[in-house]
């Protein structure tokens, strides 16, 4: 699909690169329409040179522009939205990647009825296996949710949420995949006390977690449905649930989930 629309990335950080590149893949648009912006001219350089894409140091670009995508750090956002302010047209579509900062707080500081949609990806995305969750601002509609989803759909898929449940998505799939790192690692861990050499145990690990993935989307089951399939009576499989019951390891990871939601909560509380 080759869109019209002019699109400035404002910030050049491995999240924009990120969509940036699955959007030049999946033509979304010309890619000399994509325009990255950056304190790093080096990094631009690079990007340019990898994606055919424009770049500037000078955000005043978005003037153009009929998407922007907010793609900075949440600490730098305040003093890059009364920069871009003055120069943002009013019909131009305000995408938003920053954690923990409300499309009533960019509405807010970029004054007017400004279209603001605001999506919190996950790191995946970087391999083109992104779960991205959407929520509109007070001005957005319809037409600027797709825009919004089109655009991240080039890196995974979207789904659309009420913005007051966007901490909720952050504890599950924004900070969901250092969780399944954490397991690998562990998995990593008892492999070589086993014996197991480095790439071997990382081949399997790797391998198991994709596979389970892979099934669980596929066959539709639940998660509590194919892991009895796989916990036979007296089997090994069930040894390890039982040990993993016995040390709270389900009710640690609940309690995990909650304490990430919070930190979000008061994230975007300021």
């Amino acid at each position: 699909m080759i869109m019209e629309s002019k699109v400035v990335f404002v910030g050049a950080g491995n999240m924009a690169e990120a969509i940036v590149s699955g959007m030049v893949a999946a033509e979304f648009c010309e890619p000399e329409k994509i325009i990255m912006t950056d304190v790093r001219p080096e990094r631009l350089k690079d990007l340019e040179a990898e994606y055919g894409v424009s770049v500037s140091t000078d955000n005043g670009v978005i003037q153009n522009a009929e998407i922007v995508v907010l793609s900075v750090k949440p600490q730098v956002m305040d003093a890059v939205l009364r920069e871009i302010a003055p120069f943002l047209r009013e019909e131009t579509l305000v995408v938003s990647i920053a954690a923990g900062i409300s499309c009533a707080k960019i509405e807010a500081s970029l004054k007017g009825e400004r279209r603001v949609v605001r999506v919190m990806p996950n790191t995946p995305a970087l391999v083109g296996q992104g779960a991205a969750a959407l929520a509109a601002g007070a001005h957005a509609d319809e037409a600027d949710l797709e825009v919004a989803e089109a655009i991240l759909q080039c890196v995974g898929l979207t789904v659309r949420v009420e913005e007051n449940e966007l901490d909720a998505v952050t504890a599950l799939s924004g900070s969901g995949p250092a969780y399944v790192f954490y397991l690998i690692e562990a998995m990593l861990a008892a492999a070589e006390q086993m014996g197991l050499s480095p790439n071997v145990s990382r081949t399997l690990a790797v391998q198991t977690v994709e596979g389970v993935a892979r099934l669980m989307r596929d066959s539709g089951e639940s998660a509590t449905v194919l892991r009895e399939r796989v916990t036979s009576k007296g089997g090994t499989t069930e040894a390890a649930i039982r040990s993993l019951d016995a040390s709270g390891v389900k009710a640690a990871i609940v309690k995990a989930l909650h304490a990430a939601k919070t930190r979000s909560e008061e994230l975007s509380n300021g």
